[in-house]
Protein backbone atom coordinates (compact mmCIF):
# COMPACT_ATOMS: atom_id res chain seq x y z
CA UNK A 1 0.00 0.00 0.00
CA UNK A 2 1.31 3.45 -0.98
CA UNK A 3 1.70 6.27 1.44
CA UNK A 4 -1.40 8.28 -0.56
CA UNK A 5 -3.52 4.85 -0.02
CA UNK A 6 -2.92 4.97 3.65
CA UNK A 7 -4.11 8.78 3.39
CA UNK A 8 -6.78 7.96 1.12
CA UNK A 9 -8.14 5.13 3.16
CA UNK A 10 -8.30 7.81 6.46
CA UNK A 11 -11.62 9.03 4.36
CA UNK A 12 -13.36 5.98 5.39
CA UNK A 13 -13.59 6.71 8.94
CA UNK A 14 -14.16 10.23 8.99
CA UNK A 15 -16.85 12.34 7.20
CA UNK A 16 -15.07 14.13 4.54
CA UNK A 17 -15.31 13.23 1.37
CA UNK A 18 -11.57 15.03 0.53
CA UNK A 19 -8.41 16.06 2.40
CA UNK A 20 -6.90 18.87 1.80
CA UNK A 21 -3.05 19.18 2.49
CA UNK A 22 -0.90 22.18 3.51
CA UNK A 23 1.84 21.38 5.25
CA UNK A 24 5.11 20.55 3.64
CA UNK A 25 5.16 17.20 5.72
CA UNK A 26 2.15 15.85 5.04
CA UNK A 27 2.31 16.96 1.16
CA UNK A 28 5.31 15.01 1.05
CA UNK A 29 4.17 11.79 2.88
CA UNK A 30 1.47 12.03 0.12
CA UNK A 31 3.07 13.02 -3.29
CA UNK A 32 6.75 11.45 -2.30
CA UNK A 33 8.38 15.17 -3.49
CA UNK A 34 9.45 18.12 -0.61
CA UNK A 35 8.12 20.57 -2.64
CA UNK A 36 8.51 24.07 -0.58
CA UNK A 37 4.95 25.94 -1.10
CA UNK A 38 1.70 24.71 -2.65
CA UNK A 39 -1.32 22.47 -1.35
CA UNK A 40 -3.09 18.97 -2.17
CA UNK A 41 -6.37 17.91 -2.64
CA UNK A 42 -7.02 13.99 -2.46
CA UNK A 43 -10.47 12.27 -2.68
CA UNK A 44 -11.29 8.64 -3.67
CA UNK A 45 -12.64 10.31 -7.32
CA UNK A 46 -8.74 12.35 -7.69
CA UNK A 47 -5.89 14.01 -6.56
CA UNK A 48 -4.50 17.39 -7.53
CA UNK A 49 -1.29 19.06 -6.42
CA UNK A 50 -1.37 22.68 -6.70
CA UNK A 51 1.77 25.59 -6.51
CA UNK A 52 3.01 28.61 -8.01
CA UNK A 53 5.28 28.89 -11.12
CA UNK A 54 8.47 29.11 -9.05
CA UNK A 55 7.83 25.16 -7.85
CA UNK A 56 5.59 24.03 -10.70
CA UNK A 57 8.67 22.33 -12.90
CA UNK A 58 10.03 20.71 -9.97
CA UNK A 59 6.26 19.67 -9.12
CA UNK A 60 5.98 17.80 -12.59
CA UNK A 61 9.57 16.22 -12.08
CA UNK A 62 8.80 14.88 -8.80
CA UNK A 63 5.22 14.41 -7.32
CA UNK A 64 3.77 11.21 -8.24
CA UNK A 65 -0.25 10.35 -8.33
CA UNK A 66 -1.17 13.49 -8.79
CA UNK A 67 -2.76 16.01 -11.55
CA UNK A 68 -0.25 18.85 -11.10
CA UNK A 69 -1.83 22.18 -11.37
CA UNK A 70 -0.47 25.94 -11.47
CA UNK A 71 -1.49 28.59 -9.02
CA UNK A 72 -1.48 32.13 -10.64
CA UNK A 73 -3.31 35.56 -10.18
CA UNK A 74 -6.25 34.42 -12.55
CA UNK A 75 -6.38 30.59 -10.77
CA UNK A 76 -5.61 31.22 -6.88
CA UNK A 77 -5.33 28.34 -4.44
CA UNK A 78 -8.97 28.48 -3.35
CA UNK A 79 -10.31 28.62 -7.16
CA UNK A 80 -8.31 25.31 -8.05
CA UNK A 81 -9.64 23.84 -5.13
CA UNK A 82 -13.12 24.94 -6.16
CA UNK A 83 -12.62 23.69 -9.47
CA UNK A 84 -11.60 20.25 -7.87
CA UNK A 85 -14.75 20.37 -5.48
CA UNK A 86 -17.34 21.27 -8.08
CA UNK A 87 -15.71 18.10 -10.27
CA UNK A 88 -15.40 15.75 -7.25
CA UNK A 89 -18.76 16.56 -5.86
CA UNK A 90 -16.78 17.50 -2.47
CA UNK A 91 -19.09 18.16 0.10
CA UNK A 92 -16.61 18.67 3.22
CA UNK A 93 -13.08 18.93 2.70
CA UNK A 94 -11.01 17.87 6.06
CA UNK A 95 -8.02 20.44 6.81
CA UNK A 96 -4.87 20.77 8.69
CA UNK A 97 -6.18 22.58 11.44
CA UNK A 98 -2.88 22.57 13.72
CA UNK A 99 -0.95 24.15 10.39
CA UNK A 100 -3.39 26.32 8.41
CA UNK A 101 -3.54 29.86 9.64
CA UNK A 102 -7.09 31.41 10.71
CA UNK A 103 -6.84 34.29 7.84
CA UNK A 104 -6.20 31.19 5.38
CA UNK A 105 -8.93 29.45 6.42
CA UNK A 106 -11.13 32.37 6.24
CA UNK A 107 -10.60 33.38 2.91
CA UNK A 108 -11.24 29.62 2.33
CA UNK A 109 -14.51 28.93 3.70
CA UNK A 110 -15.70 32.40 1.54
CA UNK A 111 -14.69 30.95 -1.55
CA UNK A 112 -15.65 26.94 -0.91
CA UNK A 113 -18.74 25.60 -1.78
CA UNK A 114 -17.64 22.50 0.65
CA UNK A 115 -17.53 22.85 4.75
CA UNK A 116 -13.61 22.70 5.92
CA UNK A 117 -13.75 20.28 9.28
CA UNK A 118 -11.02 20.58 11.23
CA UNK A 119 -8.95 16.71 10.45
CA UNK A 120 -5.41 17.15 11.60
CA UNK A 121 -5.42 13.82 13.32
CA UNK A 122 -6.52 12.13 10.71
CA UNK A 123 -4.19 13.22 7.82
CA UNK A 124 -1.00 13.10 10.29
CA UNK A 125 -1.94 9.90 11.40
CA UNK A 126 -0.60 7.80 8.98
CA UNK A 127 2.89 9.19 9.40
CA UNK A 128 3.14 7.56 13.29
CA UNK A 129 4.22 4.14 11.72
CA UNK A 130 7.42 4.19 9.19
CA UNK A 131 7.65 2.31 6.34
CA UNK A 132 10.91 0.44 5.59
CA UNK A 133 11.78 3.12 3.01
CA UNK A 134 11.50 5.68 5.87
CA UNK A 135 13.74 3.92 8.32
CA UNK A 136 16.41 3.52 5.46
CA UNK A 137 16.18 7.54 4.98
CA UNK A 138 15.99 8.03 9.02
CA UNK A 139 19.09 5.84 9.73
CA UNK A 140 20.85 7.75 7.02
CA UNK A 141 20.15 10.86 8.35
CA UNK A 142 21.06 9.60 11.60
CA UNK A 143 24.43 8.17 10.12
CA UNK A 144 25.21 11.86 9.02
CA UNK A 145 24.80 13.35 12.67
CA UNK A 146 27.04 10.97 14.09
CA UNK A 147 29.94 11.20 11.45
CA UNK A 148 29.39 15.04 11.92
CA UNK A 149 29.89 14.59 15.76
CA UNK A 150 32.70 12.60 15.50
CA UNK A 151 34.75 14.52 13.68
CA UNK A 152 33.70 17.86 15.88
CA UNK A 153 34.97 15.97 18.97
CA UNK A 154 39.17 16.84 18.40
CA UNK A 155 37.84 20.35 17.48
CA UNK A 156 36.22 21.34 20.62
CA UNK A 157 38.88 23.98 22.05
CA UNK A 158 39.14 25.86 25.39
CA UNK A 159 38.85 29.13 24.03
CA UNK A 160 36.46 29.10 21.36
CA UNK A 161 33.55 30.86 21.74
CA UNK A 162 29.71 28.64 21.52
CA UNK A 163 28.95 30.34 17.83
CA UNK A 164 31.99 29.20 16.60
CA UNK A 165 31.71 25.26 17.78
CA UNK A 166 28.00 26.06 16.49
CA UNK A 167 29.24 26.79 13.01
CA UNK A 168 32.18 24.02 12.95
CA UNK A 169 29.14 21.45 13.21
CA UNK A 170 26.69 23.33 11.03
CA UNK A 171 29.63 22.95 8.30
CA UNK A 172 30.58 19.12 9.47
CA UNK A 173 27.05 17.87 9.03
CA UNK A 174 26.80 19.22 4.95
CA UNK A 175 30.22 18.22 4.64
CA UNK A 176 29.08 14.76 5.33
CA UNK A 177 25.86 14.90 3.02
CA UNK A 178 23.13 16.86 4.88
CA UNK A 179 20.34 18.56 2.69
CA UNK A 180 19.34 20.68 5.59
CA UNK A 181 19.17 21.50 9.37
CA UNK A 182 16.55 19.52 11.57
CA UNK A 183 16.72 22.81 13.46
CA UNK A 184 19.06 25.45 14.77
CA UNK A 185 21.41 23.14 16.24
CA UNK A 186 21.62 24.04 20.41
CA UNK A 187 25.48 24.19 21.70
CA UNK A 188 25.75 25.24 24.79
CA UNK A 189 28.57 25.28 27.63
CA UNK A 190 29.57 26.04 31.61
CA UNK A 191 26.28 27.54 33.72
CA UNK A 192 24.64 27.97 30.00
CA UNK A 193 23.98 23.72 29.86
CA UNK A 194 21.11 24.86 32.14
CA UNK A 195 19.12 26.01 29.71
CA UNK A 196 17.06 23.06 28.07
CA UNK A 197 17.18 25.25 24.90
CA UNK A 198 19.89 27.62 25.48
CA UNK A 199 21.07 29.52 22.24
CA UNK A 200 24.56 29.59 21.03
CA UNK A 201 26.18 33.03 22.36
CA UNK A 202 29.70 34.66 22.59
CA UNK A 203 30.74 32.60 25.35
CA UNK A 204 34.03 30.91 25.15
CA UNK A 205 34.41 27.43 26.17
CA UNK A 206 36.70 27.16 29.68
CA UNK A 207 37.69 24.19 31.32
CA UNK A 208 35.55 22.73 33.94
CA UNK A 209 32.71 23.31 31.27
CA UNK A 210 30.00 21.12 29.84
CA UNK A 211 29.39 21.32 26.48
CA UNK A 212 26.09 20.13 25.16
CA UNK A 213 25.23 19.88 21.65
CA UNK A 214 21.91 19.06 20.76
CA UNK A 215 21.40 18.78 16.95
CA UNK A 216 20.20 17.42 13.50
CA UNK A 217 20.37 17.02 9.90
CA UNK A 218 17.66 16.33 7.05
CA UNK A 219 18.07 14.05 4.08
CA UNK A 220 15.42 13.27 1.67
CA UNK A 221 13.11 15.22 4.27
CA UNK A 222 13.46 13.32 7.09
CA UNK A 223 15.14 14.70 10.16
CA UNK A 224 17.91 13.55 12.59
CA UNK A 225 18.18 14.29 16.46
CA UNK A 226 20.90 13.64 18.79
CA UNK A 227 22.19 15.26 22.05
CA UNK A 228 25.47 14.49 23.57
CA UNK A 229 27.43 16.82 26.63
CA UNK A 230 30.67 16.46 26.49
CA UNK A 231 33.52 18.03 29.49
CA UNK A 232 36.43 19.83 29.07
CA UNK A 233 39.54 19.34 30.94
CA UNK A 234 37.75 17.87 34.45
CA UNK A 235 34.74 17.23 36.27
CA UNK A 236 33.90 17.73 39.52
CA UNK A 237 32.13 14.54 41.47
CA UNK A 238 28.52 16.15 41.27
CA UNK A 239 28.61 16.56 37.40
CA UNK A 240 30.07 12.89 37.09
CA UNK A 241 26.67 12.02 39.22
CA UNK A 242 24.25 14.07 37.06
CA UNK A 243 25.78 12.63 34.37
CA UNK A 244 25.22 9.00 35.24
CA UNK A 245 21.98 9.66 36.67
CA UNK A 246 21.10 10.97 32.87
CA UNK A 247 22.47 8.01 31.20
CA UNK A 248 20.98 5.64 33.54
CA UNK A 249 17.74 7.18 33.15
CA UNK A 250 17.87 6.70 29.09
CA UNK A 251 18.89 3.40 29.33
CA UNK A 252 15.88 2.54 31.55
CA UNK A 253 13.40 4.73 28.90
CA UNK A 254 14.77 2.75 26.53
CA UNK A 255 14.58 -0.74 28.07
CA UNK A 256 10.91 0.04 28.71
CA UNK A 257 10.30 1.40 24.92
CA UNK A 258 8.62 -1.36 22.78
CA UNK A 259 5.08 -2.07 21.01
CA UNK A 260 2.46 -2.09 23.28
CA UNK A 261 3.54 -0.26 26.01
CA UNK A 262 2.22 2.99 27.19
CA UNK A 263 4.25 6.28 26.04
CA UNK A 264 3.63 7.74 29.34
CA UNK A 265 5.28 4.65 30.77
CA UNK A 266 8.35 4.88 28.61
CA UNK A 267 8.66 8.29 30.49
CA UNK A 268 7.72 7.02 33.81
CA UNK A 269 10.87 4.76 33.45
CA UNK A 270 13.53 7.38 33.10
CA UNK A 271 11.69 9.98 35.35
CA UNK A 272 11.91 7.51 38.13
CA UNK A 273 15.82 7.25 38.02
CA UNK A 274 16.45 10.99 38.14
CA UNK A 275 13.79 11.72 40.58
CA UNK A 276 14.99 8.70 43.19
CA UNK A 277 18.61 10.32 42.58
CA UNK A 278 17.35 13.35 43.89
CA UNK A 279 17.01 15.15 40.49
CA UNK A 280 13.22 15.26 40.13
CA UNK A 281 12.66 18.79 39.81
CA UNK A 282 15.16 19.47 37.37
CA UNK A 283 13.73 17.70 34.51
CA UNK A 284 10.99 19.01 32.94
CA UNK A 285 10.35 17.81 29.57
CA UNK A 286 9.23 14.96 27.92
CA UNK A 287 11.44 11.75 27.73
CA UNK A 288 10.97 11.84 23.86
CA UNK A 289 9.36 12.83 20.61
CA UNK A 290 8.11 11.26 17.63
CA UNK A 291 10.53 12.15 14.63
CA UNK A 292 9.73 11.41 10.99
CA UNK A 293 9.35 14.33 8.25
CA UNK A 294 9.11 16.74 10.98
CA UNK A 295 11.60 16.40 14.18
CA UNK A 296 8.60 16.75 16.69
CA UNK A 297 5.96 14.14 15.54
CA UNK A 298 3.07 12.39 17.17
CA UNK A 299 3.33 10.52 19.30
CA UNK A 300 5.21 11.73 22.13
CA UNK A 301 7.01 9.73 25.37
CA UNK A 302 5.55 12.39 27.86
CA UNK A 303 3.87 12.06 31.21
CA UNK A 304 0.24 12.86 29.87
CA UNK A 305 0.58 10.75 26.60
CA UNK A 306 -1.28 8.08 27.10
CA UNK A 307 -0.97 6.28 23.42
CA UNK A 308 0.33 3.37 22.94
CA UNK A 309 3.57 2.60 21.04
CA UNK A 310 3.37 1.18 17.83
CA UNK A 311 6.04 -0.67 16.19
CA UNK A 312 7.62 1.33 13.54
CA UNK A 313 7.32 4.43 15.66
CA UNK A 314 10.73 5.83 15.86
CA UNK A 315 11.16 8.43 18.70
CA UNK A 316 13.62 10.20 20.50
CA UNK A 317 15.14 8.98 24.27
CA UNK A 318 16.32 12.40 25.74
CA UNK A 319 15.88 12.88 29.69
CA UNK A 320 17.85 15.56 31.18
CA UNK A 321 18.95 17.44 34.24
CA UNK A 322 19.27 20.67 34.55
CA UNK A 323 20.81 23.31 37.51
CA UNK A 324 19.88 26.89 37.42
CA UNK A 325 22.69 28.62 37.11
CA UNK A 326 25.42 26.16 37.09
CA UNK A 327 24.80 23.32 34.45
CA UNK A 328 22.69 20.70 33.10
CA UNK A 329 22.92 17.32 31.23
CA UNK A 330 21.01 15.79 28.29
CA UNK A 331 21.70 12.59 26.45
CA UNK A 332 19.34 11.47 23.28
CA UNK A 333 19.29 8.83 20.77
CA UNK A 334 16.87 8.16 18.38
CA UNK A 335 15.38 4.62 18.67
CA UNK A 336 13.03 2.68 16.43
CA UNK A 337 10.03 0.26 18.11
CA UNK A 338 10.02 -3.37 17.90
CA UNK A 339 7.95 -5.61 19.26
CA UNK A 340 10.55 -6.99 21.64
CA UNK A 341 12.01 -3.40 22.40
CA UNK A 342 13.77 -0.32 20.58
CA UNK A 343 16.96 -0.42 18.19
CA UNK A 344 18.88 2.72 18.98
CA UNK A 345 20.12 3.81 15.54
CA UNK A 346 22.50 7.16 17.04
CA UNK A 347 26.22 5.26 17.03
CA UNK A 348 28.00 7.74 18.59
CA UNK A 349 29.49 6.91 22.18
CA UNK A 350 27.63 7.99 25.46
CA UNK A 351 30.52 7.24 28.10
CA UNK A 352 31.66 10.34 29.48
CA UNK A 353 33.88 12.29 27.04
CA UNK A 354 36.17 14.55 28.96
CA UNK A 355 38.28 16.28 26.07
Amino acid sequence: MTRLEKLLNRLDGCECDAFLLTSKANRQYASSAPIAEGMALISRRGCRYFTDSRYLEAAQRSVRGFEILDVTREHPYPARIEDAVRDWGVKMIGFEDGHLTAAELKKLEEKLSAKLIPAQQEISAPRETKDPDELAMLRKAQNIADAAYLQLLPKIQVGMTEKELQAELIYLLYRNGAEGLSFSPIVISGENTSLPHGVAGDKKLDYGDFVTMDFGCKLGGYCSDMTRTVALGFVTPEMRKVYDTVLAAQEAGMAATKAGVKCADADRAARIVIEDAGYGEYFGHSYGHSIGLEVHEKPNCSPSDESILREGVVCSAEPGIYLPGRFGVRIEDVVIVHADGCESITAAPKNLQIL
